[in-house]
């Protein structure tokens, strides 16, 4: 597996992050614990071949559940993960809807 797979696990296609991309040039992605602003940067640089102006990272908590079912209650917790917002320079963009 690549060095960019180990660090982008996956882009996060939702309403609003195609707004921002559409508007500002900024999509999100959901990347490693471990990983950092340079090596988001360089991995995203080479997966896409664009060039990034800007990273913004956040740990996302997991959230409580709880599910109704006939016989009882289910509860439990959704996982974390880290979220990386990336800028890229005025002209580049990345298609993402391609992949799916």
């Amino acid at each position: 597996m690549s060095k960019q797979r180990e660090i982008l696990i996956r882009p996060i296609i939702s309403e609003k992050m195609s707004a921002q991309a559409e508007k500002q040039g900024n999509y999100g992605f959901e990347v490693a614990r471990t990983s950092n602003k340079i090596q988001i940067k360089q991995a995203v640089e080479k997966e896409y071949g664009v060039t990034v102006t800007g990273v913004r990272t956040m740990v996302v908590r997991g959230k409580n559940r709880t599910r109704y079912t006939k016989t009882n209650i289910l509860r439990g917790r959704t996982a974390g993960y880290k979220k990386a917002i990336v800028s890229l320079k005025d002209g580049d963009t990345i298609d993402l809807y391609s992949s799916i």
